[in-house]
């Protein structure tokens, strides 16, 4: 699905120039599961920032879909980024005013959908993610949890090829966390592609292949056995 090559990610002022990806070398196959962990700094969210496009590389090669991101323009990119990949955030980023299914529905008003379209999408993914009871609540009346199934909803409604999940354990206490887990890998059990940033190498078991990152770089990988 995406290759990187080469791939470094440089901050430059006047005076200091910092390096957060350093010749990055990384394939992630379709159907994957990977993992991304390390200490703080170390690069992890900057990686998954620029997979999906919301940040671009210094120098190096990514290829995504086979076709290299760097020849494309904005409005490509954007397009790109919101007919392929879904994202999951550990502060939610719901908004408190609208329903569950405003929110979700949110991820479809930049898409040629037609109103029962939306619909339809909105009931298969609510329901998939087990929050279709709450439809018509807001995000203040849901637990941690439930927020986050919403979140994980709004991700998969435009059904990307690719799930980018930014500590999605992050807010959530140990049973919650565990639930959001075990959905994450029954929607990789069912097809998806999904590239997770964890700090918990719990969550990370979940993942078929764990990536270790240090000062901007690929230290290790690790597949779990089968």
């Amino acid at each position: 699905m995406l290759t990187m090559t080469g791939l470094t990610k440089s901050y430059r002022t006047d005076t200091v120039e910092t390096t957060a990806l350093d010749s990055i070398d990384l394939d992630i196959a379709d159907g994957e599961f990977v993992a991304i962990m390390g200490p703080s700094g170390c690069g992890k969210s900057t990686l998954l920032n620029v997979m999906g496009m919301l940040d671009s590389p210094t120098e190096g090669s990514y290829v995504f879909n086979g076709q290299e991101v760097a020849g494309l323009n904005e409005s490509q990119l954007s397009e790109t980024r919101k007919s392929n990949i879904g994202f999951i955030f550990q502060s939610f980023n719901l908004v408190d005013e609208l329903s569950v299914r405003e929110n979700v529905e949110l991820a479809l008003l930049y898409h040629n959908h037609s109103a029962s379209d939306r619909k339809a999408r909105v009931d298969r993914v609510l329901d998939k993610v087990g929050i279709a009871h709450r439809a018509k609540h807001r995000p203040t009346q849901l637990s941690g949890g439930q927020q986050q199934r919403v979140a994980v909803a709004r991700a998969l409604v435009g059904d990307p090829k690719l799930i980018l999940a930014d500590e999605p354990t992050g807010n959530l206490d140990t049973a919650h966390g565990e639930e959001v887990m075990r959905m994450l890998r029954q929607l990789n059990q069912e097809g998806s592609t999904i590239v997770m940033v964890t700090h918990s190498p719990a969550h990370a078991d979940f993942a078929s292949r764990v990536v270790n990152m240090l000062d901007g770089r690929i230290l290790q990988e690790r597949r779990r056995a089968a």
